[in-house]
């Protein structure tokens, strides 16, 4: 059997690339989804290059970069992720400081109504800075907490507490489809707003009927 000749390898080369196109397909989770579609690119574009096929050329040339920095938000995210989990475990806090990347910043006035109770559901907060009470549970939220990921997990999809600023707060704000978003690319994160959320409902039960929310 001779020795393959630079036509039989380019066409090699593109049968690699199209066989790891069909793959990225199959994969369950992003990160090797996004490394396949990286390697698949870059034969593509040595394939696209060698036969002179300029519009694959140009079409890998932009999915190549969008891949790659799809990757570099993922790792970076799991990254941080990994780091709130050893801080979870050193003083038993979950850091959700991950919002800040994915969040909508804002700031409220000392007195400020965030939302009240039955408003509709459309937002996670992160408190960055200042604190927030919610008055039917008489906590307050202080840096590091999220506040009114219960309403998101309700049928009725409404408020079940009022949240107002005790003084000048800076918050990040986090959509469902966002909220979302952070679950897919790391069910951990879902999980720390489950527990924290869990924590807080038994820590509600635990109160005398007359102090728990009507």
């Amino acid at each position: 059997m001779g020795q393959l000749t630079l036509v039989e390898w380019v066409e090699a080369l593109g049968w690699l690339a199209s066989i790891l196109t069909v793959a990225t397909y199959s994969m369950n989770t992003m990160i090797p989804l996004r490394v396949l579609a990286i390697v698949s690119s870059l034969c593509f574009v040595i394939y696209a290059l060698v036969l002179q096929l300029w519009p694959l050329l140009a079409m890998e040339l932009i999915l190549l970069p969008i891949n790659a920095y799809r990757l570099w938000q993922i790792l970076t995210l799991r990254g941080r992720l990994a780091r709130g989990k050893a801080h979870h475990i050193a003083d038993g806090h979950p850091d959700f400081s991950v919002m800040k990347t994915y969040g909508k910043s804002r700031r409220f006035e000392a007195g400020t109504v965030i939302f009240e109770r039955g408003d509709r559901v459309d937002q996670l907060y992160y408190v960055a800075s200042g604190r927030v009470l919610i008055p039917e549970f008489q906590v307050e939220m202080a840096p590091g907490d999220i506040f009114g990921e219960i309403a998101f997990f309700t049928d009725a999809a409404k408020r079940t507490a009022t949240a107002r600023c005790i003084e000048e707060t800076h918050v990040y704000e986090l959509d469902e489809k966002r909220f979302m978003m952070l679950q897919f690319e790391d069910p951990s994160f879902g999980l720390s707003v489950m527990r924290t959320m869990t924590r807080r409902l038994l820590a509600n039960k635990s109160l005398r009927p007359s102090e728990r929310e009507v």
